[in-house]
């Protein structure tokens, strides 16, 4: 039986075949092009038990082709794999290694490997987390300019409804007035498009309602025997209420109530 690791980058990879006895079979570093990986893993497709990628932000065409091909694809939980203390030896071509020695061993972390049609919602979710997370830092940027200028800052639902007349009112210098606006501008442009995506949402959700928008985690958490590591608790209850904020937005339904659905189960 043979084993695969994939110490996947921007623009190559490190590809390892190994054996039972975790010797390298065959190793090179390719180009992050699919055909060359193909027929660099055909000679032991047979063989394989597995290929194992990492969860890396650059995954989606490498999982997905080498499954078209017919491979075993895992995909690497990278966040839940800590290496032997005191390791001597280290680089991409140990890391691939290391995937391949921990899929032969039984104990490989691995992360959920959704559908295309189930990742762009995701990844549609997360795109609305990202517009969120910079309009709130502009939010917090006109906050700090007013508790400069008068010593109290003015909250965020202020800060959303600010227009030219509100901005003139205040009585600023330009160069302030003119920061605000420009927070401002930015504030309104990124609410519309959060409306957007959100309302692309909800008629995704709509559709399919087993979708994955839910507020577990699944989006973020390991494979079912697998679980987070005490170093990623603290992450996982900010995904957690993260993604109950959006399930809430996408499905119209109270924050409280679907806390409580949730502890009934």
């Amino acid at each position: 039986m043979k084993y695969s690791g994939i110490d996947l980058h921007s623009n190559n990879s490190v590809v390892t075949v190994t054996d039972d006895a975790d010797r390298v079979v065959a190793e090179k570093r390719l180009p992050n092009d699919l055909p060359k990986i193909l027929a660099f893993l055909a000679p032991w497709k047979a063989e394989l038990a597995g290929v194992v990628v990492e969860s890396t932000f650059n995954w989606y065409w490498l999982v997905d082709g080498l499954q078209a091909a017919g491979f075993i694809v895992h995909l690497a939980n990278t966040t839940a794999i800590r290496k032997y203390d005191g390791l001597k030896h280290s680089g991409d071509e140990t890391d691939a290694r290391y995937l391949a020695h921990l899929l032969r061993l039984g104990i490989l972390p691995m992360g959920t490997i959704l559908p295309p049609e189930a990742r762009s919602v995701r990844d549609l979710a997360r795109k609305r987390m990202q517009l969120v997370r910079s309009r709130t830092s502009h939010i917090l940027a006109v906050e700090n300019i007013t508790a400069r200028q008068f010593g109290t800052r003015i909250t965020s639902n202020q800060v959303k409804r600010l227009d030219e007349l509100a901005i003139d009112q205040m009585h600023l210098q330009d160069d302030v007035a003119l920061a605000i606006r420009t927070n401002v501008a930015v504030i309104t442009t990124l609410s519309a498009q959060i409306d957007v995506v959100e309302k692309r949402l909800q008629e995704k959700v709509a559709s399919n309602p087993q979708l994955p928008i839910t507020d577990d985690c699944s989006w973020y958490r390991p494979g079912p025997r697998n679980r987070h590591p005490a170093g990623n608790r603290n992450h996982r209850a900010f995904c957690q209420r993260r993604q109950l904020r959006l399930v809430c937005a996408v499905r119209g339904q109270p924050a409280h109530e679907q806390r409580q659905k949730e502890r009934r189960r």
